[in-house]
């Protein structure tokens, strides 16, 4: 049996998809000779700040860049032996500091280097340029001074952040807004958000989430976040096209730039597919997780493990269903015994287990690395098993998803709170934050006191819930507006008037996955277009070579989900029972098998940025949307938040 990920292939390997755009642009346009280059060296020394190592680290492995002909990567500020026969290029953020190291590297009667090659992550200032030409003995001694545009971490194939961790705090508190650091924030995201469009050489028709208030005078500055957002990146990429050579003259894709107040619930509801849960609920350090394994006669050794693009199996199981990871685990286990006489042989009998599996890296060498992949995901499911029956997550996750469907109110809010005494803190907070959201008239008065006093929370959570109410603004039910809380319900049918209607596409999926995060709906309506002018501005005409194909992909077919395995395994879990929604939770494997022929055929690309934080069930509505919408959808945010992230980092600050 062969777990290679043959099947993952395809688009993974695609030059047109984002990161790998991305990507090409560091090996082909930075680090390969170029040209102009005079006196080449077969080697190369490539010179980083903190910042633009973490780029390269996102869109590039350390063996490609070796490919391209570097020999030695380097820290900027740490003290560097003298090659004077080496040619160096240095990827710099434009700023002074940096520039300063820069000529006393290549300034004097020793140089560190033959030859500099510099390129900037965003556009330099004029001020720095000048700086640099005052230096007569370093001018001679530059090979290129350019400009990359590459200023943003590529988290993902179809996503980017821009590594502004704090910026609820720094956009949407009230110490921040009339701090010098708000429009730093909104300035350098925006330089970032525009150097995407740089790299991929697209020109955005650019929309954003209206103010709510009629009268911006009036209105919280918080408020006027994405419009003021929009309108510098606006700003920058309209440079572009006088500044950058064959960048489009009119718009070749779309942009809606919203924030984390249109959809509160997304951060803190318990999402249920694989790689939301691994964040939300394991000790991981980004996409890092350290696991112990046991060895006979010594003690356990720890290893770290990258969840990541590299590992088939992570793409093939991030975005499916923890009942159907679990499933398809267990039966790539079984399979690969049953196909292996050697492996069977190496079984206690009975069923596999992950010593087994062990037993078989030692009789299998040639499979280890399959093997030691397959044994990490299922230690990994197995313990998200164990902490979902240890924490009652079902019954919990079962009152959030009513609440946001209008299936519940408070009789089902307090009972569970009676019941379930040993609820975590986290977990009693994350279910009023979402009865908050659904039924603010619930937290009138003294109200949410006595809810927080039937929970045992303290009342400083109380700040955090008022936070929220704040960040939503006391009219979002009046509004009207998608991105507020007024989508219509049945009323005699529901216990509450909800904030999400049923999506019923026809196709099966698994219990507790009928969440959806907002903007779901609103790439889609984005993508046929039907977004509202009015809630949804625009900075320009859209173009119709901007919407892309949206007609065609308004009729499009979401891909054909691989044969769906039995939902009553004896393995698979009492909440996985099956049931009706608008997913069947398809993996990655399955878009990616349809993907390389496909990708071919796909429209203009969309982008949608989120101010505050996105969250991993957003992210996964971009693969989704791709395929279904046929247009590549990218994803961009100030961060990525998980949460327990999202409520201890950013709603720990008090808004009002």
């Amino acid at each position: 049996m062969s777990m290679s990920g043959a099947d993952f292939s395809g688009v993974g390997e695609d030059p047109r998809i984002f990161r790998n755009v991305c990507r090409d642009r560091i090996l082909k346009d930075m680090l390969k000779p170029d040209k102009d280059k005079e006196n080449k060296s077969a080697w190369k020394v490539l010179i980083m700040d903190k910042f633009t190592v973490r780029i390269i680290g996102y869109a590039c492995k350390m063996a490609e860049i070796t490919d391209a002909g570097v020999s030695l990567v380097e820290d900027l500020f740490k003290r560097r032996e003298p090659m004077p026969s080496m040619d160096a290029i240095y990827f710099l953020q434009p700023l002074k500091e940096n520039v300063i190291m820069l000529l006393s590297d290549m300034s004097g009667r020793c140089p560190l280097y033959r030859k500099a090659y510099i390129f900037f992550s965003s556009p330099i200032p004029k001020d720095l340029v000048t700086y640099i030409k005052n230096d007569m003995s370093v001018i001679p001694r530059i090979g290129a001074l350019r400009e990359m545009n590459l200023e943003f971490f590529a988290i993902d194939m179809q996503g980017f952040v821009t590594d502004h961790d704090m910026a609820l705090t720094e956009l949407y508190s009230a110490n921040g807004h009339n701090s010098k650091n708000f429009n730093d924030t909104i300035s350098t995201m925006a330089v970032r958000i525009a150097t995407t469009f740089a790299s991929l050489k697209e020109f955005p028709c650019v929309r954003y989430r209206a103010p709510k208030s009629a009268d911006p005078s009036t209105a919280p500055k918080f408020d006027m976040v994405p419009k003021w957002l929009a309108n510098a990146v606006w700003e920058i990429v309209s440079k572009y096209k006088s500044t950058i050579p064959e960048f489009p003259q009119k718009e070749t894709c779309e942009l809606l730039i919203l924030d984390r107040p249109i959809d509160q619930i997304a951060p803190v509801i318990h999402e249920w597919i694989y790689d939301a849960m691994c964040h939300d609920l394991l000790e991981m350090d980004g996409n890092k997780y350290i696991y112990e394994v046991s060895k006979a006669g010594s003690d356990p050794e720890k290893k770290e493990a990258l969840l990541e693009d590299q590992d088939p199996l992570w793409i093939e199981l991030r975005h499916t269903h923890i009942a159907d990871a679990s499933e398809r685990l267990y039966e790539k286990m079984n399979t690969f015994v049953s196909k292996n006489k050697a492996a069977q042989l190496s079984r206690d009998g009975g069923e596999v287990s992950t010593t087994d599996l062990q037993k078989i890296v030692q009789a299998l060498p040639q499979y280890s690395e399959q093997v030691e992949k397959l044994t990490l995901h299922i230690e990994i499911a197995g313990k998200i098993n164990k902490f979902i029956r240890e924490y009652g997550l079902r019954d919990i996750g079962q009152v959030e998803q009513d609440l946001v469907f209008g299936d519940a109110g408070a009789k089902e809010v307090i009972n569970i709170l009676r019941s379930k005494q040993n609820m975590s803190q986290e977990n009693k907070l994350r279910l009023l934050i979402i009865y908050a959201i659904v039924c603010p008239d619930k937290f009138e008065g003294d109200k949410g006191d006595k809810l927080m006093q039937l929970a045992k929370l303290p009342s400083d959570d109380m700040k955090v819930i008022k936070s929220l109410q704040y960040l939503v603004g006391s009219d979002a039910k009046k509004t009207g507006r998608a991105g507020g809380f007024s989508l219509k319900f049945d009323a005699q049918k529901k216990k509450n008037t909800g904030v999400r209607t049923e999506r019923q596409d026809g196709e099966e999926g698994w219990a507790l996955s009928r969440f959806f995060p907002l903007i779901e709906e609103l790439i889609e309506k984005l993508s046929k277009g039907e977004l509202p002018l009015n809630e949804y501005p625009s900075l320009s005409e859209p173009s119709s070579t901007a919407q892309g194909t949206a007609q065609s992909a308004s009729a499009a077919k979401p891909a054909q989900n691989p044969q769906p395995m039995s939902r009553r395994s004896r393995r698979t879990p009492q909440y996985a029972k099956s049931r009706n929604s608008d997913d069947g939770q398809s993996s990655d494997s399955a878009v990616l098998r349809h993907a390389s022929g496909d990708f071919k055929r796909l429209g203009n690309r969309i982008f949608v940025f989120m101010v505050g934080g996105a969250t991993r069930s957003e992210l996964r509505t971009a693969h989704k949307l791709t395929m279904k919408l046929k247009r590549e959808i990218v994803l961009g945010s100030s961060s990525i938040d998980d949460p327990p992230q999202f409520i201890s980092v950013n709603l720990s600050f008090v808004y009002f």
